[in-house]
């Protein structure tokens, strides 16, 4: 699902990256820590995770899982908003406000920053923080 990385810090995910992706990422990484600046990054599965919650799969693993993460793919970049509001996935919820980005339920891909409305991203980020799935 994630590209693997020999990453041991937000600083070495965000450096192995090559340009323009590594200026994208680095600026979105920036805007995530002073958006939401209580949730602690560190490198989770291959991206970089930002708070922790912990979660329980249907099938009973537990584990620790980022509240917010942002991760280079391939052909576009991720953001994760694990967060649940009122009974809807947050990042869903706003799907209508970022028209140029491809929003699952917890999920929004988009090809750079310029395609997203910072102020509805910041929204996203504070709502999924007060939200998260489940408070480790």
């Amino acid at each position: 699902m994630f590209k693997p990385t020999d990453a041991k810090t937000p600083k070495e995910y965000i450096d192995s990256l090559s340009e323009p992706r590594k200026s994208q990422i680095k600026a979105i990484d920036q805007f995530i820590k002073k958006t939401v600046p209580k949730l602690k990054p560190f490198i989770n599965v291959g991206m970089i995770g930002y708070g922790k919650y912990r979660y329980k799969s249907s099938s009973g693993k537990e584990g620790d899982w980022a509240i917010i993460g942002l991760a280079s793919q391939k052909n576009y970049i991720s953001i994760y908003a694990c967060g649940i509001k009122d009974g809807k996935y947050i990042a869903e919820t706003h799907k209508k406000e970022l028209p140029k980005a491809s929003i699952g339920k917890s999920c929004i891909r988009f090809k750079k920053i310029e395609d997203l409305d910072l102020k509805v991203l910041a929204k996203v980020l504070k709502e999924a923080e007060k939200n998260p799935m489940s408070k480790v």
